[in-house]
C-alpha cells in the first residue's frame, strides 16, 4: 500500500471484514487525477481573472487567487484522496513511487505512466475551462515572462516544503489532516516564495496554455519544471534527514 494511500479511512479497526474490500481499479484512479488536476487548474486560472476583473490592486488579486486554490485544493483532497491519493502533481506521483517502490503495494511504474499523462491533460482541459468561462480565447501562450533566478529558487522551494509536508505526514500517521495541512501549506507558499508557488509540473504546463493573470510563458516552463524536480529530491532527501529515525525505530522493535 502506497503512502499516501494509507490516508484514506480505515474502519478495519472497529470490525474487520471477511474478505477484504477490492482495490480501487487503475481507471477510476486516473481519472480522478485527470478531473482532479483539471479542476485544480480551473480554480487558480479562473480565480485570476475573476480577481483582475474586480480589482487593478495586484495585492488583492493575488489574496483572492491564493484564497481560492486553499479552498479548492482543500476541497479536491477531501473528495479525491480516498480513489487516488490525490496527488494531481507528477512531482508527488514521482516521490510516491520511489518512496513505496521495495513496496509490493507500492505505487507502480504502471501507475505512474497513466497518473502522469492524466495531470497534464487535466491541467491543460483546466486552463482551457477557465478561459472559456470567462470569456477568453480558449487556447492563448502566456506572455508572463518567470524566468529570473530567484522565481526558479522559489520553485526549489515550494516544492521541497511541499514534498517534506505530504510525505512527513505519512510518516508520522497523521495524513488524515492533508486537505488541510497541503492547502494551507499552498496558500502560505503563494505568499513566502517569489514563484508563487507553482511547486507542480503539471499545473505548471496547463498554466502555459491561458495567458491571464495565472499564466506562464513557455519559456519559462523547462526552467519552472526543472527546478520543481530538484526541489522534489531536496524534499525526500529532507523526509529521510528528519524522519528517517521512524524507519530505525519501528525496525528495531520488530519481532525477530
Amino acid at each position: 500500500m502506497s503512502a499516501i494511500d494509507e490516508a484514506r479511512p480505515d474502519f478495519a479497526e472497529a470490525e474487520t471484514p471477511a474478505v477484504e474490500p477490492p482495490a480501487v481499479r487503475l481507471v477510476n484512479r486516473v481519472a480522478a487525477e485527470l478531473v482532479g488536476t483539471a479542476a485544480l487548474v480551473a480554480v487558480v486560472v479562473g480565480s485570476g481573472i475573476q480577481a483582475t476583473e474586480l480589482s487593478k490592486d495586484v495585492g488583492l488579486q493575488l489574496l483572492a487567487n491564493s484564497l481560492a486554490t486553499v479552498f479548492g485544493l482543500g476541497v479536491l483532497i477531501l473528495l479525491l484522496g480516498p480513489v487516488s491519493g490525490a496527488h494531481f502533481n507528477p512531482v508527488v506521483t514521482l516521490a510516491e513511487w520511489w518512496t513505496g517502490r521495495k513496496d509490493p503495494k507500492g505505487l507502480g511504474p504502471r501507475e505512474v505512466a497513466a497518473y502522469i499523462p492524466a495531470q497534464i491533460v487535466g491541467a491543460i482541459a483546466g486552463a482551457i475551462l477557465a478561459d472559456a468561462m470567462f470569456g477568453e480565447q480558449l487556447v492563448k501562450w502566456s506572455t508572463h515572462n518567470r524566468s529570473a533566478g530567484h522565481l526558479l529558487l522559489g520553485e526549489v522551494v515550494a516544492t521541497a516544503g511541499l514534498v517534506l509536508l505530504i510525505f512527513g505526514l505519512a510518516k508520522t500517521d497523521h495524513l488524515r489532516f492533508a486537505p488541510v495541512a497541503v492547502a494551507s501549506y499552498i496558500g502560505a507558499a503563494y505568499w513566502f516564495t517569489s514563484s508563487t508557488s507553482f511547486a507542480n509540473p503539471a499545473v505548471t504546463v496547463g498554466r502555459a496554455f491561458t495567458d491571464t493573470f495565472a499564466g506562464i510563458a513557455p519559456g519559462s516552463v523547462p526552467g519552472f519544471v526543472g527546478m520543481q524536480l530538484i526541489g522534489g529530491l531536496l524534499g525526500l532527501a529532507l523526509v529521510a534527514l528528519v524522519f528517517g529515525h521512524r524507519r530505525r525505530t519501528t525496525t528495531a522493535a520488530a519481532p525477530n
